[in-house]
């Protein structure tokens, strides 16, 4: 019997392909525990939505005041700023002529605002949160910090692969993705390339379709029901 697993880092109100995942895995590991890039943007704490027609990045401010390295999981949010009300102006401003921005506008605003200080918290209380909205199941989210498994790159995913008893892990991107197929299957497992195709939806104010954006995006323009549908429906193709 086949038991697909997908995994993946606690992105911020990630896009679309984030959801796709989790909606065509058997289990799906949200992996806290790797390291939280020292310099740079990283989608863990940034993602772009659409600011006066076009794609600009809307980011939460980390504390990188330290020595070494830290994990996502040890990753705290920088709160000297008043950075969680501006965000919520911006997205207002931006969607609140959507047709679901009713709808949709208090859930986002709640998860911006929600208090915890550690990053992967943050994230993966929207994850469970938009997953739900969208009218998906969390029951096979795993912690990748609860897990025994050892390793890095090819070796920590098959490592996380055979803890959860999987046997068919799903890559992100297409063959020529950095899964090494061979190490995959000389531990017993087969690859499952994800193939994501992108749904087009009608986005307010858009001539153009601008594809990766944050998911609350296509939440606000197409609502909870037909987001949960364009994602079934590639999970089933």
């Amino acid at each position: 019997m086949s038991k697909i697993v997908a995994i993946h880092q606690p992105n911020f109100l990630p896009w679309l392909g984030f959801f796709n995942k989790i909606v065509r895995s058997d289990v799906f590991v949200l992996l806290d525990n790797v390291q939280f890039p020292k310099k740079g943007g990283f989608w863990a704490n940034r993602v772009q939505i659409l600011m006066n027609g076009q794609p600009n990045w809307m980011t939460v401010p980390v504390d990188r005041s330290f020595h070494g390295t830290k994990l996502i999981n040890e990753m705290l949010i920088n709160n000297k700023t008043d950075w969680r009300d501006k965000m919520i102006k911006s997205i207002r401003q931006n969607y609140i002529k959507a047709p679901y921005f009713k709808e949709i506008m208090p859930v986002v605003e709640s998860l911006i605002n929600e208090s915890t200080a550690n990053i992967a918290e943050y994230n993966i209380k929207a994850i469970y949160t938009l997953t739900e909205q969208m009218g998906f199941s969390t029951d096979h989210f795993i912690l990748a910090s609860n897990l025994d498994t050892e390793g890095s790159s090819n070796e920590l995913l098959i490592s996380i692969t055979k803890e959860v008893g999987g046997n068919i892990y799903m890559c992100g991107g297409g063959a020529g993705g950095y899964q090494d197929a061979e190490k995959f299957a000389s531990a017993g497992l087969r690859l499952n390339y994800q193939n994501f195709r992108h749904p087009l939806y009608l986005q307010m104010g858009k001539g153009e379709f601008v594809p990766g954006l944050s998911v609350i995006d296509a939440l606000f323009n197409v609502g909870s029901e037909a987001v949960g549908s364009m994602l079934r429906c590639r999970a089933e193709s």
